[in-house]
């Protein structure tokens, strides 16, 4: 029986991508094993001479120092309240009296030593990512560079924002009013809002989404640009049957709409809609998202800045996404400084998307910036320019910070 014209169609197609394959794996590969870290900015050694846990208030900070400079990260306060004796005991040995010149490896090693790959997952990663920064920090004070000139090409200065819910379980008039409050606090263009019941749903998880899907888009208007985020809540069919209501009421993106480690069930609903579908929040493997982006699990890939363990490392998933074609739109769980650490990853990172997280400034830890007002201004937060983050965190706040010890 002769071939109709779809199945040879769909046969070219096949063949195509097969042939396009192996290429595609080659520059995946290849993205990944690149270095990240700009060293040439560095003519002399910079050894560290410490590195600090410190609590200041409900903050948990680390500092590193050497030759007369410190560099600070917002550690996850959250996270790090719980997981600090990996912190002290299992990460911070690998880097003290070393090049900080070379992160990228000592990262690597840090990685290897006392199998610390056997205890890797969220509080390993996060404590790598607490020193990372530290270190990138020093290193921009260091070469008087800002983060993103350490990490590649500074391209953009200014960020657009979105503002993000964390409801579930509200009327949708009600949810409608929040995401107004938050909209007119800073004027922003983009919004992102949560469906189903995190992990699960149920009829009126899906009663409320059905009905706040199209009502956000009537309350907002065409010029809104509309995310939202299941947080893994759905099965195959719901979350199709939501992403085609999103599709006919011009959302963005459609973030985790089955539980995040179901890979074939998320390529299912990727394949089934025309709606972006976004992942990654949960993702801790850099071989694991090599395979999101070469199967094609997904359309836009999500590291979270902390959970995985940086920006080094989330870099590199950026441009193993640019090589597919794809956005990599960073997610930041947490306050302190995710904000920030979010805006110099989009200063540096071409295909981070038009719209960044913004949970808004965490007013508890005070910083300064001399080049920037740290604040989301019409849906837009200017980067930094200064040395490292480009921010001063008050001295009288460090004053009063104690170091955390076993």
């Amino acid at each position: 029986m002769p071939a109709t014209r779809r199945q040879l169609l769909q046969l070219t197609a096949a063949a195509a991508a097969a042939s396009a394959a192996p290429l595609l794996g080659q520059k995946l590969a290849a993205a990944m094993e690149a270095p990240v870290l700009q060293t040439a900015l560095f003519s002399e050694p910079l050894r560290i001479e410490s590195l600090d846990l410190l609590k200041a208030g409900p903050h948990y900070l680390v500092r590193a120092r050497a030759a007369g400079l410190t560099g600070y990260s917002e550690a996850h306060s959250s996270v790090m309240g719980l997981a600090f004796p990996i912190l002290l005991k299992r990460v911070i040995p690998n880097f003290v009296n070393k090049d900080a010149r070379q992160l990228e490896h000592l990262f690597r090693e840090a990685y290897i030593a006392q199998s610390n790959y056997k205890w890797q997952g969220l509080p390993f990663w996060v404590s790598m990512a607490a020193v990372e920064i530290a270190i990138l920090d020093l290193l921009g004070h260091a070469a008087r560079q800002p983060l993103g000139a350490l990490l590649g090409k500074v391209t953009q200065r200014e960020i657009g924002v979105y503002r993000a819910s964390g409801n579930r379980g509200n009327s949708p008039e009600a949810e409608i009013a929040y995401l107004q409050k938050i909209v007119a606090e800073d004027g922003a263009a983009a919004i992102k809002y949560r469906l189903g019941a995190r992990m699960r749903f149920d009829d009126a998880s899906t009663r409320r989404d059905l009905a706040l899907i199209p009502l956000t888009r009537k309350t907002f208007g065409d010029a809104m640009t509309i995310y939202a985020d299941a947080n893994g809540s759905y099965d195959v069919p719901t979350a199709i049957r939501t992403g085609r209501m999103m599709e006919a009421h011009g959302h963005r993106f459609f973030e985790e709409p089955v539980p995040f480690d179901h890979y074939d069930e998320t390529r299912e609903v990727t394949q089934a809609l025309k709606i972006p579908i976004a992942l990654g929040e949960e993702e801790m493997s850099l071989r694991g998202f090599r395979r999101i982006i070469e199967q094609g699990i997904a359309d836009i890939v999500q590291p979270d800045l902390m959970y995985f363990g940086g920006l080094i490392r989330s870099i590199k998933v950026a441009r193993m996404a640019a090589a597919a074609g794809l956005e990599c739109t960073p997610h930041m769980s947490g306050g302190g400084l995710g904000y920030l650490y979010v805006a110099h990853f989009a200063s540096c990172v071409p295909n981070a998307g038009p719209h960044q997280e913004y949970k808004g400034m965490d007013r508890t830890l005070p910083v300064t910036s001399a080049t920037s007002p740290l604040k989301s201004v019409n849906g837009k937060l200017i980067v930094p320019t200064g040395p490292g983050l480009g921010v001063t965190i008050d001295p009288d706040f460090l004053k009063k910070a104690t170091i955390v010890t076993l």
